[in-house]
């Protein structure tokens, strides 16, 4: 699908119903929340989810937060113990992102969490994004409305600084609250980290190495196999991961389509590390933008661990 040109409603039911159009369709539209404006896209929808990753430039695929209406909603995605849920109970709606262990029945596009066993889940104040969770009737997920590496927009006209021309459309609600991304608390194993400050203070040990801002875990996904890059055949023992030309035991994208690709990046990583062979190959992935962010994501996965 071509870029659109970028079009700029003021926020009222006709531009929440046309936003919800586009989210059906597999577009990522601009939103404001009450800490920034937000990228959103069907969660669900692994090429919608690669679409947010294309308008962004060459980012790194790390979890999105995904935005979903109330905690009834969060809790059909995630596992809430109980302080995850006293939290939410506290806080929600509000600008604080919970990562919690992932429902297994979730239905969440593995792009979004990065392949990893959990999920970040926030329930918005902002009654713009409320409207628009309502009228999608789908989870969100939402990184900052900016191309990667620029300063996160607090007003549609940032917005359409970094992004016009790469999105349908941007919701303009005025600038936002907060101004800040959310806090990001990690409710796993029995307890509470901070993964990055924002506007809620909670009582939660700090994590290792610091707090990661804008990405979201220090640890990502990566298959517990050596990994083999820029492979035109497989070896002996190699389960090989194609792309274009490189057909292999399961291809990225035949038609050598970069969305495709990334939608598909670690659902084979998956099926690959759970594959009889010991070892796997990826097949040469080239281009520019989110091409070169799948690249980026191989290469941290091949890393000697």
């Amino acid at each position: 699908m071509a870029s659109p040109d970028t079009r700029v409603l003021p926020f009222d039911e006709t531009a929440i119903a046309e936003a919800a159009r586009l989210i059906g369709e597999g577009w990522p539209v601009a939103v404001a929340t009450e800490t920034v404006y937000g990228l959103a896209a069907d969660a669900t929808n692994a090429a919608a989810v690669a679409r947010i990753y294309e308008a962004k430039g060459r980012p790194s695929f790390n979890p999105l937060i995904v935005h979903v209406p109330d905690l009834a909603a969060a809790e059909r995605i995630g596992d809430f113990g109980g302080e995850a849920r006293a939290l939410a109970l506290q806080h929600w709606p509000g600008p604080l992102t919970l990562v919690v262990p992932l429902r297994v029945d979730a239905g969440v596009a593995s792009l979004v969490t990065a392949g990893l066993a959990t999920i970040a889940i926030r329930v918005p104040a902002h009654p713009a994004m409320q409207a628009l969770l309502r009228a999608a009737g789908r989870p969100l997920a939402a990184p900052s409305a900016n191309a990667s590496g620029r300063i996160s927009p607090t007003r549609a006209e940032h917005v359409l600084a970094s992004l016009g021309g790469r999105i349908p459309l941007v919701i303009d609600a005025g600038a936002t609250e907060r101004g800040i991304e959310s806090t990001i608390v990690a409710a796993t194993d029995g307890r509470l980290r901070l993964l990055r400050r924002g506007p809620i203070e909670v009582d939660a040990e700090e994590a290792a190495g610091g707090i990661e801002a804008p990405g979201m875990l220090a640890s990502h996904y990566a298959p517990g196999k050596p990994l083999r890059l820029d492979a035109t055949e497989a070896a002996d023992g190699e389960y090989l991961i194609g792309f274009g030309p490189v057909p292999g035991h399961a291809s990225l994208s035949a038609s050598g389509d970069a969305i495709e690709a990334a939608a598909r990046l670690f659902d084979l990583l998956h099926r690959a590390d759970a594959a009889p062979e010991p070892r796997i190959a990826v097949a040469p992935v080239p281009g520019q933008g989110l091409a070169a962010a799948i690249r980026d994501r191989l290469r941290r996965a091949a890393a000697p661990r």
